[in-house]
C-alpha cells in the first residue's frame, strides 16, 4: 500500500464550485434543530425511595450532537414503557434514571460520574456519545463499585485494549461496523473494481481507531488497495475545505468517512458543492445513514452514497422495530437517530441484569448477569437475539448497508437507505488472535510508561 498524506485544518473554497442542490437548505434546518438550548438535569422513572437502582445517565444536550442527547432522553422514556408493559405481566423492575448534560468534556464528565455515585447512590453509570469522553468515565469507573453500560460510543479500543470488569457496550463499535463495511468493499470490487481508498476521520480515537478498523479486516479479506489519503479534521471542525481538496487530488475511487453528526452533514454540504462524488463514491459505515443525516439529504442527494447506522427506523420490518420507532414518534414528535436505541438498549440491559441479580445482587453479580446476556432489540432481524460477548463485554449484532433511496415514510425525510445488504454478527467480531494481539501490545506499552 501506498503511504498516506495529512491534510491541514483549514483551506479556501474546495475545487470546482457547483449549484448548490436542494438538500443544503434541509442541512441548514438540521443544524439549527441542534442548536436549541441546553436542558436541566432530568430525573426518569421511579422515585429514590421506589427504586431497585439509580442510574445515572450523561449525553451532550448543546452544541452539533445534541440531538444526540435528546434522542437518547426519548429512547429511555421508550424503554420505561417497555418495562411498564412488562410489569404487568409481572416482571417489575423500578429504576430511577438520573440524566444529565455532560457537555462533550472528559472532565465534566467524570464529575458528573463522581456525582452520581457520591450523591445520587447510583450504581450504573450509562450513556456517552464521545469516544474521547467514554474512555474517562470507563477510567474513572474502573476505579469505583459501579458499572458504566455504554450506549453510544464506538471506539473498538474500549472493549479490546481498554477493557476492564465493569465495563459494557450495547451499541455496535467500530470493528463491528468496519468489518462489515470491508465485507461491502469487497463485494462492491467484484461489481465495479476499484483500488484507491482515501479515509477522513477526526482527529481523536474514534476516527484513528475507525481506520485500524478497517484497514485490519480489509486485509484479513485479502483486499489489496492503495491508501492514498489520510485526513484529520478536529472534532467539530467547520471548514473542510481543504480537506476535501486534499482528498480530490489523491484521486480516490473510495472515499471512507468516519466523521458522524453534524461534522458528518456539514462534510456533505461542502463535498456536495464540488465534483468530488463524479469520480469517486462516499462510504461512511459507522453512523453515515443516521436519520438526521437523511433528513439533511432533502429530496435530491448526492450520488452513489453507502451508508449504515447503528440503528434503522425502516431496517428490519419488524414488529418490534416498527413498536420502537411508532413510540418514539407518539412520546417525542419525531422520529429517532440511531442514539435513541442505544439509549433504549442500555436501560433494558441494566433492567435485564438487576432482574436476574435482584435488586440487592452485589456489583459482581450484576457483572456476571451482563456477560453472556442475550436481549431482544429492535435492530434485531428475524431470527437473530442481540448477545453481549463475554470476552469484550461488547454487544454483537447484525449490520446492514444500504444505499440513498427515496421514501417519504419518515417525515421530514424525503429519502431512506434501501438496497440493504446485511451481514451476521458473528462474521463482525473482532478474531481472538486480533484481540490477544492488541490486548499484548497495549499492555507493553503500558509496561514501558511504567
Amino acid at each position: 500500500m501506498t503511504g498516506a498524506r495529512r491534510a491541514g485544518r483549514r483551506g479556501g473554497a474546495a475545487g470546482r464550485r457547483l449549484v448548490p442542490a436542494p438538500w443544503l437548505i434541509a442541512v441548514a434546518l438540521a443544524a439549527a434543530i441542534q442548536a436549541a438550548p441546553a436542558l436541566a438535569r432530568i430525573e426518569l422513572g421511579a422515585s429514590a425511595a421506589e427504586a431497585d437502582v439509580t442510574v445515572g445517565c450523561m449525553f451532550p444536550m448543546t452544541g452539533r450532537s445534541a440531538i444526540y442527547g435528546r434522542d437518547s432522553v426519548g429512547g429511555i422514556r421508550v424503554a420505561l414503557e417497555r418495562l411498564a408493559q412488562r410489569a404487568v405481566a409481572g416482571r417489575r423492575v423500578r429504576l430511577r434514571i438520573l440524566v444529565d448534560d455532560d457537555r462533550s468534556k472528559a472532565a465534566h464528565a467524570v464529575q458528573l460520574a463522581e456525582d452520581y455515585i457520591r450523591r445520587d447512590g447510583a450504581r450504573f453509570i450509562c450513556g456517552v456519545v464521545s469516544s474521547g469522553v467514554a474512555q474517562a468515565v470507563s477510567r474513572f469507573a474502573a476505579t469505583r463499585d459501579v458499572i458504566f453500560v455504554g450506549t453510544d460510543h464506538a471506539s473498538s479500543r474500549l472493549t479490546i485494549e481498554d477493557l476492564h470488569h465493569r465495563y459494557f457496550r450495547v451499541s455496535n463499535d467500530t470493528y463491528a461496523s468496519m468489518a462489515a463495511g470491508a465485507r461491502y468493499l469487497a463485494d462492491l470490487r467484484k461489481r465495479n473494481p476499484w483500488k484507491r481508498l482515501a479515509f477522513v476521520g477526526a482527529d481523536y480515537d474514534h476516527g484513528h481507531v475507525s481506520l485500524q478498523d478497517l484497514r485490519s479486516s480489509l486485509d484479513q479479506l485479502g483486499v489489496r488497495y492503495d491508501l492514498v489519503a489520510t485526513l484529520w479534521p478536529k472534532l467539530y471542525e467547520p471548514d473542510y475545505a481543504e480537506v476535501i481538496r486534499a482528498v480530490q487530488s489523491a484521486k480516490p475511487d473510495i472515499v471512507v468517512t468516519a466523521l458522524w453528526g453534524g461534522d458528518f452533514i456539514a462534510f456533505l454540504k461542502q463535498v456536495a458543492a464540488t465534483d468530488l462524488l463524479e469520480s469517486a463514491r462516499l462510504a461512511n459505515f459507522d453512523t453515515g445513514g443516521n436519520y438526521d443525516v437523511m433528513v439533511a439529504l432533502g429530496g435530491s442527494p448526492p450520488p452513489g452514497l453507502i451508508l449504515s447506522a447503528r440503528h434503522h427506523n425502516n431496517w428490519p420490518d419488524t414488529a418490534l422495530n416498527r413498536w420502537f420507532v411508532q413510540t418514539f414518534h407518539r412520546l417525542e414528535g419525531r422520529y429517532p437517530t440511531y442514539a435513541a436505541e442505544g439509549a433504549y438498549s442500555g436501560i433494558m440491559a441494566i433492567a435485564e441484569a438487576v432482574q436476574r441479580a435482584g435488586s440487592r445482587g452485589t456489583t459482581e453479580q450484576l457483572v456476571r448477569a451482563l456477560e453472556g446476556l442475550r436481549l431482544e432489540l429492535p435492530e434485531d432481524p428475524p431470527g437473530f437475539t442481540s448477545y453481549v460477548d463475554a470476552v469484550t463485554h461488547q454487544i454483537a449484532q447484525v449490520q446492514a448497508i444500504g444505499e440513498v433511496v427515496p421514501n417519504t415514510d419518515f417525515p421530514p425525510a424525503k429519502v431512506m437507505l434501501g438496497n440493504w445488504v446485511s451481514y451476521p454478527a458473528e462474521v463482525l467480531k473482532p478474531p481472538p488472535e486480533v484481540i490477544r494481539t492488541r490486548r499484548e501490545k497495549a499492555s507493553r506499552r503500558a509496561y514501558l510508561v511504567e
